[in-house]
């Protein structure tokens, strides 16, 4: 199974290096390298956000994720979306933002693809860490059964049942960030590009709703006239689940999932000129990681890794939450990305530690109820038989 789901992946890690290498040499080999893992390290949260909505889809909308998904992710995300950045903040064509993105330069020589992107960081950084915040805060504020940090969660949960709640933090947020920590001559850009961000998410997140209940309502139609209930059941193992979504609710899930992948990739394409300037190897490395990341939500998926770590989600979405307000103060000031990597991790594998306990926990509980009854059973049998003993 490790092989056929990150089969692909290798293969392009084979293929980016080898190109790299005859790009750059030994030293563009080794960057390209050091991006990939970083990339992974970074977007590692993404991977397990993702698995929670692709297990939701068809075969054939998880494929094209995995296809269409990734040319977007790779080519869109990690090579396109620098150079229009860059058109668009320094006023100048594709054609020239082309050539100055093969001409390398350094990220303090200004006028360099570099320094243009490095300077168009603030407004980028307010549009992801607002967007990534609001999705966050959808997930803190639903109350849930089952709680991680329930000390935290439930109270927040509590908070929640405030009509739109998470947008008006989101808002708050977004202004104290433009008052406070962007420069004066950047308050407006961070501004406006935050509104866009909070629109942004807010747009694909209902629509993604809004298919979704066309879906649903369709199926009821569906059941009712044809005396099932196939339509609205959605306990594990239903027709519904084993399904999955398709048509426009399934686009509406692929949208989301490409916009969150957009604003996981910020933080990764403007750092990785911290590393490099060569937008060439920053494509290789990134795209490579992109790969991972793809390869590791199909294998959550399939191995069903999300219901069996109770927890992963919730710490994946705490992460989400470290790296908005990562992003956030990078609009002024520079946080290395290995920190930025190390938080989301972190989160990860507390999260997985706090599941593993959880479940042994349960194991022990299950065998200590299994041992009493058999117990209670014998000792019942013993009775009836002394009873029926002359």
């Amino acid at each position: 199974m490790l092989l056929r789901t990150f089969g692909a992946s290798l293969g392009v890690t084979a293929i980016g290096l080898v190109l790299a290498y005859f790009y750059g040499g030994m030293t563009g080999f080794t960057v390209a390298l050091i991006l990939a893992i970083l990339e992974i390290s970074v977007s590692f949260d993404n991977a397990v956000v993702n698995a929670k909505h692709v297990a939701r889809l068809n075969a054939y909308w998880q494929k094209l994720f995995l296809t269409v998904g990734v040319l977007i992710a790779v080519f869109g995300m990690r090579l396109l979306f620098p150079v229009v950045i860059v058109c668009l903040t320094a006023k100048i064509s594709p054609v020239t933002a082309y050539h100055l993105a093969l001409d390398g330069g350094s990220v303090h020589t200004p006028g360099t693809y570099a320094n243009l992107l490095h300077d168009a960081h603030p407004a980028i950084a307010a549009f992801g860490g607002i967007f990534l915040l609001t999705l966050f805060l959808d997930f803190v504020f639903e109350e849930r059964e089952i709680t991680w940090l329930s000390w935290l969660e439930r109270p927040l949960a509590r908070i929640g049942r405030v009509d739109r709640i998470a947008v008006v933090v989101s808002g708050i947020v977004l202004a104290l960030a433009a008052t406070f920590i962007a420069h004066e001559d950047k308050t407006s850009s961070v501004f406006l590009a935050g509104t866009f961000g909070l629109i942004t998410y807010l747009v694909v997140n209902s629509l993604g709703g809004m298919f979704e209940a066309d879906l649903d309502n369709a199926e009821h139609s569906g059941a009712e006239e044809s005396g099932t209930g196939v339509g609205t059941d959605r306990t594990p193992g239903s027709a519904k689940v084993m399904v999955g979504l398709a048509g426009r609710a399934a686009f509406g899930v692929f949208l989301f999932l490409e916009v969150l992948d957009a604003t996981f990739s910020f933080d990764g394409v403007i750092g990785a000129f911290a590393i490099t300037s060569d937008p060439i190897i920053i494509a290789i490395g990134l795209g490579i990681g992109a790969m991972y990341i793809r390869s590791l939500t199909v294998f959550l998926v399939r191995k069903g890794t999300l219901s069996e770590f109770r927890y992963l989600e919730h710490g994946a979405h705490w992460a989400i939450g470290a790296l908005a307000v990562i992003l956030l103060i990078t609009i002024t000031y520079e946080v290395p990305e290995v920190v930025t990597g190390l938080v989301g991790v972190g989160f990860i594998l507390l999260a997985l530690i706090s599941s593993t306990i959880r479940n042994r926990r349960a194991l022990r509980e299950d065998s200590s109820d299994t041992t009493s009854a058999r117990t209670a059973d014998l000792g019942s049998n013993l009775e009836t038989a002394s009873r029926q003993a002359p």
